[in-house]
Formats: structure tokens, sequence, C-alpha cells
């Protein structure tokens, strides 16, 4: 049949105005994506400030004015042209791009379904430009350095398309995702965005880190900032700062995480598996994290020309940026201590918190931590109700003594004042009251002592009396043999028996009874597709979770205060304690200012 259809019908050139409509499918879906490209350009020209008024959700109009270095007379018919582009000329520049745009396609694309009119005036000059986007030539106008691009009844020519767009409300929602978007990924440009007329939001240019983070607080709520940490690293030629929220401000929807890739706002998967796996030990099954990170490295090793729309990249050394996100993340969120957790500003007049610290990627202080620590005796008074499994010997309710005299700085979690009905421990610090869930907080520490013994000893494996078979693919078969020694020190010994056969001959000792199967094909789907697993780790990580949730103080233990005082020392100075192992929070600050709320004090 197709032979017959291609002696009937001849091969011809497509018209320009179709083969520009053809390519408004992939760049041009809705009035956001417009939005998106527009912007782009802008940022492209060097603008400092992009305003943005719509009306109809986009659909009626959208209209996008910079400050950027405009176009000149002569250029303003290519800018309309499909694969015009200002911003690369060879192969060489598309490996090294470093614009956001460089395709040449949206504008025309855009033109092509909708009433565009294009105008400017060259940085530097005193003649401005506008050209509608059917006339041959433009004509001089008035019009301040910097471009505007107006665009009128989007796919006013393409019904079939029209027909897809949702309510104006909806629409409008995604574009002002787009440039919420767009203004977390540029500090240095300000934006504005108006609505049917009405202002809907307006973000100045932001040049250090308190400015920074009061923008993120107008676009993303000021709880975000106050629940996250702020960080810098930068290892093998990769640089990656930002801010990742605290496990305890998880969401239920992934709708709070903006990545990007040297400016770039990007969805990548590899990106997104290894954000998952930092967070894998402190987040209830099924929520998801809030961040807003940057990376930034060499643009040679990033591929931005996956997809016309940009949404997507490829990095050159994958493994490589999928293993250093996991361990940045990861030691960013051990590191975090009580102390290094943002205090609200009004807790402690007389201190300037500035925000939220830097975590520097580094080990812990355990010399500083010793610091903060009691007194040997009371410790090892202690000690016995901290370790797994050990009994809990109920004693005699104690009445609470007061805290110890302050002889020089406070710790963090102060001191021990009670406990309240044999579940939470309440303790003074210099901010106020801290209410602390003493199983939480228990098992937290047990656990994390409990992985940090397992590092010591490595882990055991052993042989199964009766090896497993698996059927699995040829390749799956070769990437199990490459991966055999990793493998082996996570305690998986497996062999080859066949050309699409593997063998499993022992499991790590903690896993005994595990289903083998499901593990070993759940291990190599991870390989394939990131190259590496945490699944091994993963499982071992929740038999031992599970050791040290039964081996911590339960509920209507009742603890003497130096056993109250030795628990928030070990808060202090434990990777991850804020959290317990599944994600619920182990203590609440109470400032001394919202506790005069609650009393109505000072009215």
């Amino acid at each position: 049949m197709w032979q017959n259809a291609a002696m009937t019908h001849r091969i011809h050139a497509l018209p320009s105005q179709l083969i520009n409509q053809i390519a408004a499918g992939e760049v041009v879906e809705r009035p956001a994506s417009v939005i998106k490209e527009l912007v782009e350009n802008s940022l492209d020209a060097d603008a400092t400030q992009i305003d943005v008024d719509v009306a109809q959700g986009g659909i009626k109009r959208m209209r996008v004015r910079d400050d950027g270095l405009g176009i000149s007379a002569n250029d303003l018919p290519l800018a309309l042209s499909r694969h015009a582009t200002s911003k690369l000329a060879s192969l060489e520049d598309l490996e090294g791009i470093r614009s956001m745009g460089f395709r040449g396609e949206a504008l025309p694309s855009i033109a092509s379904v909708s009433r565009l009119t294009l105008l400017s005036r060259e940085r530097g000059t005193d003649q401005a430009w506008k050209l509608d986007g059917e006339a041959l030539e433009p004509e001089p106008t008035a019009h301040p350095e910097g471009t505007t691009v107006d665009v009128q009844d989007l796919f006013y020519n393409t019904p079939a398309r029209r027909k897809f767009l949702k309510t104006d409300k909806t629409e409008f929602r995604h574009l002002e995702q787009v440039l919420r978007r767009l203004a977390l990924a540029r500090f240095d440009v300000a934006f504005k965005l108006q609505h049917n007329g009405k202002l809907v939001f307006s973000a100045r240019q932001a040049s250090n880190v308190r400015e920074r983070e009061a923008r993120i607080a107008d676009l993303l709520g000021r709880s975000f900032i106050d629940n996250s940490l702020r960080f810098e690293h930068e290892a093998a030629g990769l640089h990656l700062s930002g801010w990742i929220g605290l496990p305890t401000f998880s969401r239920s929807q992934a709708d709070m995480q903006y990545f990007f890739v040297n400016g770039r706002m990007v969805r990548d998967k590899l990106v997104g598996h290894a954000i998952r796996q930092a967070y894998q030990d402190v987040l209830y099954h099924g929520r998801h994290p809030a961040y807003v990170l940057y990376l930034e490295l060499a643009p040679q090793l990033v591929d931005v020309n996956v997809h016309p729309t940009k949404h997507e990249v490829r990095f050159r050394e994958g493994r490589l940026v999928h293993d250093y996100l996991f361990r940045t993340l990861h030691q960013v969120l051990a590191d975090a201590r009580p102390g290094d957790l943002a205090v609200p500003p009004d807790a402690i007049p007389q201190a300037s918190t500035g925000g939220a610290p830097v975590f520097p990627f580094a080990a812990a202080d355990t010399a500083g931590q010793a610091s903060v620590r009691e007194s040997a005796q009371s410790y090892q008074s202690a000690f016995h109700w901290q370790m797994p499994g050990a009994a809990m010997a109920s004693r005699p309710a104690q009445p609470p003594s007061a805290p110890p005299p302050d002889h020089g700085e406070m710790p963090v979690l102060g001191y021990a004042l009670a406990q309240l009905h044999g579940v939470y421990i309440l303790a003074q610090n210099a901010a106020g009251l801290l209410i602390v869930d003493t199983h939480a907080a228990h098992e937290r520490i047990t656990y994390e002592r409990l992985k940090q013994s397992l590092e010591g000893q490595g882990i055991r494996s052993q042989p199964l009396l009766v090896p497993v078979s698996v059927k699995v693919s040829p390749r799956e078969v070769q990437l199990a043999l490459d991966s055999r020694e990793v493998l082996k020190d996570l305690g998986l010994e497996i062999d080859q028996l066949d050309t699409d056969t593997l063998v499993v001959r022992a499991l790590p000792t903690l896993l005994k009874g595990a289903d083998v199967e499901g593990l070993v094909r759940d291990l190599l789907a991870d390989l394939v597709t990131h190259g590496g697993s945490g699944r091994i780790r993963a499982a071992i990580n929740e038999v031992l979770s599970t050791v040290a949730c039964h081996g911590s103080v339960r509920a209507n233990r009742r603890l003497a205060v130096e056993e109250m005082n030795a628990l928030l020392r070990d808060i202090e100075s434990t990777e991850r304690s804020g959290q317990c192992n599944h994600g619920r929070p182990t203590w609440t600050q109470l400032s001394m200012a919202e506790l005069d709320k609650l009393f109505l004090r000072g009215r």
C-alpha cells in the first residue's frame, strides 16, 4: 500500500507557514510555553527587568517587555524567520551552549499560530522599530531600549489546537508557575506579572543571600525558607548550591521541586532518583521533598539539545553527576544538627539569625559536640537504656529537678524540666520551651548507631543452602558480572549460570528470608536505568530501623532527669536527629514570643 501511495502522490516541499505551524506543535503547547520562550529570549538579551502582562489566561493576549539589548531594524524580519538566531553559528557553539534558546524556532512558531507584533529599540540607538507578524518590512515607532513581543489570539488560525486549551484560570495557573520558576532561576533579573490589569507578583533583583531568600519566600511561601537548609559545595568540576527542605517539611505532591542546570529549569529522571535516594532514610513512604537547587558545570558536560522544549538534558557523565548529587545532599541532611536550624527571629531578641546557615561539606565536629554532653558519670548512669534491646526496667517516678546551673553557654536543646505522660520530655533552652518525642528521638539515635556499627564491621553475607537462579536478559547478565565486586561488598554473591540466567549464592545476613528473585530484578533495573542502586543498603537499613524501633524507649517509661538530659545531648550530636526513621519530627520548639501569644501577654 505504501508503494501505491508513493506512486500516486508526488513529494513536494511544504509551505513555510505550515512548517512553522508543525514546529509550533512541539514548541507552543499552551500560553505558558509561549511565555517561557519569550522570557528566555529576554534573559539571553541581558535584560535586567522583564514585565509580563496577560489577559484571559494568556489566550487573548500576552505581552513581554524587557530592557535588554534590543534588535536592529535589519534583524527584525530575520527574528521571525525559521532557524535564524544570534546565539550560535557552529557545532562547537552548540556543544558548549550557554544561552537559554538556540534553535531559532520560537518566534516564527509563535507567529504562525497567533497575531504577533514585535517592537524593539537596540541599546545605544535613538530609533525604535515595529514589525507585525505578516508585514515584510519594519516601520518606525516609539519604544524604550529593549524589546516588546505582543502575542494576541493564540491558536486563532488552528481551532483544533485551541479546543485543547483549558479555562482561563487553569491556563493562567500554568503560566504563572512558569514565570515563578524563571524568577527562581535568575535572581539578577527583576520580574513583574500582571493578569487582566491586576498585579500578581513583583520580584526585585536579589544580590545577596537575604534578598534571595526573601524572593523565594515571596514565590514559594515563608514556610519553605523557615524549614530548609542552605548549602554550597563544589567538587570534581561540579558546583551545587541552594536550599533543601527539612524532611519534616515533606509534601504530599512533588509540587515544590525546582532544579536548575546552568540556570535552566530541567526535569530529569537521573536527578530525581539521586535526590530521592538522599532523602530515602528520613521520609515517609509516598511523601516528597521540597527543594530549590542549582547545579553548575561546564556546558560541554551537559547536552541541552535533547527536545525542542529544552526541559530535558543529558549529562555526558551521568553516573558522576548522580553520585555527586546523592552524596552531597545526603551529607547535608546528615550534618544538620538542632543548633544549625534557623531560630525564629523573635525567639532570641539579642541575636540576629540571618536565615538558615550555610552547611560546609564536612564531617561533624565530635570534639565540639563533646563539650555539650553531660558528665561521664551521669551519661553512664543513663546508658543502660540506650542499647538496642536493653531491658526497660520500670523505676519509680522521680520528681523533676531544676536544670543544671549555667556554667557557660547553654546547650542548644537546653536542659530537661519534666516528663509529660511518659511520652514527651519538656526542656528549657535559650529560645524557650522544647518538647521532645522520647521514643521517636531515641529510635533515630539507636538507628544511626546501628548503621555506624554495621559500617565498622562491614556487611556480612550468608551462603544460601539452595542457590537461587534468576532468568534475566543477556544484557543484565553482563551488567551483573561487571558489578560483581561492588555487589559482593554489599553481601550479595552472583554468578552466571547461562547466557540468560544468574545464580545467587549468598545474601546479606540481615536479609535472610528476603525475596531473592525480586531483589535481584529490582537491583538490575536500577543499574540499567541509573548506573547504580541503593536497594540492598535500603533493605538492610529497613531491618536496622525495625530493630531500632523495638529497642527504643517506649511510652510510659519513666526517665530520670539525668536520662532525659543524656537523650538531649545525643539528639544534638546525632545525624538526622530532627526526625525519626519514619519521617516524624522528634522535637519541636516554642519560642518565648510564641508562648506569650498563647497567653495574650503584651496586649
